[in-house]
């Protein structure tokens, strides 16, 4: 491992969630002397990639970032085969849809359609969720032993009052996601909103990803021809990506 890549990458990771810190703060997170810590900084800065407070000594991640994660989505084959049949789900069903995948140990939407109703929508591709408290998460966890393993080794960070904190009882879930290929969250990561999500395969019979429906929580339980609908588009884009058969074995 090449050191100075390793702090840098630590540096960025401090930042990720609009955080914004001093040198001071980065040096104690990294246990680094400051000196060495803003000669990091610095040369970050220099190639966009953090950037300084107009009014301040604090830092931030920069505009480089989003152009080399743009970069990063437009090389996924399951993004690009799924946003036709994501816009076809939103429009059946009403809803704003979600596509997540596994990044070290937590979800990163990957594409996003919003609710086909005109409102003013945050958009939410490039977005990191906790994968203990979505419906994308849990798919991921159910069919991932190391994924699992992974997140239930740590605490799970409570986000709501119906959060999840539990790992047993996270896990007593997985059995029946895998049942029916759906797993649901309610008010579990964000209070009045909830989702249900169904898991996408590949070629090599591999869950590679999820995709999802955001329900408000005052329409929950969604109704079962809105599952079907969900199911059917995890399936189809799982045949774009070249697999048999769908759900997933287990």
């Amino acid at each position: 491992m090449i050191q100075s890549i390793d702090r840098a990458a630590k540096i960025l990771a401090l930042l990720q969630g609009a955080r914004r810190l001093g040198i001071g703060e980065l040096a104690a997170g990294l246990q680094l002397p400051p000196s060495t810590v803003h000669g990091i900084v610095k040369s970050l800065q220099a190639h966009g990639l953090v950037v300084q407070e107009a009014v301040g000594n604090r830092y931030m991640l920069g505009p480089a970032l989003l152009k080399l994660s743009s970069v990063y989505l437009d090389t996924l084959d399951v993004r690009a085969r799924a946003m036709r049949w994501m816009h076809e789900l939103s429009r059946r069903t009403g809803l704003a849809s979600r596509l997540g995948v596994e990044s070290f140990g937590e979800v990163i939407l990957i594409h996003h359609d919003r609710r086909p109703d005109d409102t003013e929508q945050m958009p939410e591709t490039g977005l990191t969720i906790p994968s203990h408290a979505s419906a994308i998460g849990k798919v991921l966890l159910a069919y991932s032993d190391e994924h699992a393993a992974d997140v239930l080794a740590r605490p799970l960070r409570n986000l709501t009052a119906d959060t999840l904190t539990d790992p047993d009882k996270l896990r007593s879930e997985f059995p029946l996601i895998r049942r029916d290929a759906l797993a649901t969250e309610n008010e579990e990561a964000v209070i009045g909103e909830s989702s249900m999500a169904a898991p996408i395969i590949d070629g090599h019979g591999e869950v590679v990803a999820a995709v999802a429906i955001v329900i408000p929580a005052n329409e929950w339980p969604p109704a079962d021809a809105t599952a079907n609908i969900l199911r059917e588009t995890a399936r189809n884009i799982s045949r774009e990506l070249g697999a048999r058969s769908w759900p997933p074995s287990v």
